[in-house]
């Protein structure tokens, strides 16, 4: 269970046993088995084995081959494609979350000098570092790994892909 804390009430939600116990910079990056280990491999390796068939294919066999190395190229793009629209939309949902949440703890809007990655890497902070970090991260410049560092009591993100 994980005590999800705002607005002058709590709530416990359930966390499923596989999730790391105590996240922190070391060991808060997530990988999706599935994704990275399964599907983009399988689909680099198809594009290879298909240019490869391009190259020793017959004449009678060329159109083919050609077609197969197609697919293959659009297997990639479209891989490519459904990752960054998830990404982004994922960007959108924390940019709001994160506006608001300053907006609370600060009373004021979220300094419109942050940079997503920015606001990506606050997110990690807690509330009690989590205004004056933004700030820093505003006037300095500061790349979300610098930010992450930063953070002395990390406030973990279990539901993000």
């Amino acid at each position: 269970m994980i005590l999800v804390t705002g607005l002058g009430k709590s709530l416990y939600l359930p966390i499923k046993t596989y999730i790391m116990t105590e996240q922190q910079f070391s060991n808060h990056a997530r990988m999706h088995p599935l994704y990275h280990y399964v599907t983009a491999p399988l689909v680099l390796v198809g594009l290879i084995g298909s240019i490869v068939n391009l190259i020793n294919a017959e004449p009678s066999n060329f159109y083919s081959a050609s077609l197969i190395v197609l697919a293959f190229v659009i297997l990639l793009f479209i891989g490519a494609m459904l990752r960054t629209y998830a990404l982004k939309a994922q960007d959108r949902a924390i940019r709001a979350e994160e506006s608001l949440r300053y907006f609370i703890l600060s009373g004021k809007a979220i300094d419109v000098r942050l940079r997503m990655g920015q606001i990506v890497a606050l997110r990690f902070a807690s509330d009690a570092e989590f205004v004056a970090l933004a700030e820093k991260a505003a006037v300095d410049g500061l790349s979300g790994k610098q930010i992450k560092q930063l953070i002395q009591q990390w406030r973990p993100d279990y539901r993000r892909i």
